[in-house]
């Protein structure tokens, strides 16, 4: 079981970074021959990555949920990904292609993905009560006191909140 760090915690990464949430759906629950290999497929190549560090993959995070799974990935930059996803040496174009042959368009599994470049200190996150997680497995994980108090202030911002928080409530 993973420890919980009780209290507030953030996450400082040095640098820009990349958000790379990856998933599948399952359209056609007894279409298992389609959508376990697929769901299969994601596994080995996180582990290559995460043993690789060199190649860019800082953290991957995996969720499961109604019809399909996710896995949430920080990058330390889009070259790095978009060169896992293309080299033919590397273990993500044999699958994609297993795929395209498999499944294709026949509708039986989706897949989706999104990609978001994020530009240093244009972030912020919060953690209670929780183990190190998303951002802060993948960067520093610091208590989320004084300027990292709120997420104004996590965000470098200036000046008080529009309106007051649970943090601070009106007198």
């Amino acid at each position: 079981m993973s420890k919980i760090f009780a209290g507030r915690f953030t996450a400082q990464m040095d640098g820009p970074f990349v958000v790379f949430i990856i998933g599948m759906r399952i359209n056609r629950l007894w279409a298992v021959n389609k959508w376990l290999p697929v769901a299969r497929a994601m596994g080995p190549m996180t582990e290559h990555l995460m043993a690789h560090k060199e190649l860019g993959l800082m953290h991957a995070q995996p969720f499961i949920y109604w019809r399909g799974v996710a896995l949430v990935q920080y990058w330390r930059s889009f070259e790095q990904l978009e060169r896992f996803a293309r080299d033919p040496a590397l273990n993500h174009l044999e699958p994609w292609k297993r795929f395209n042959r498999a499944v294709g368009a026949d509708g039986s599994v989706g897949i989706w993905h999104e990609t978001y470049m994020v530009e240093a200190g244009k972030y912020e996150c919060v953690y209670g009560n929780m183990p190190q997680f998303g951002l802060a497995a993948a960067g520093a994980h610091a208590p989320a006191v004084g300027a990292k108090e709120t997420a104004r202030r996590r965000l470098g911002m200036k000046g008080e909140p529009a309106v007051a928080s649970y943090e601070n409530p009106p007198e």
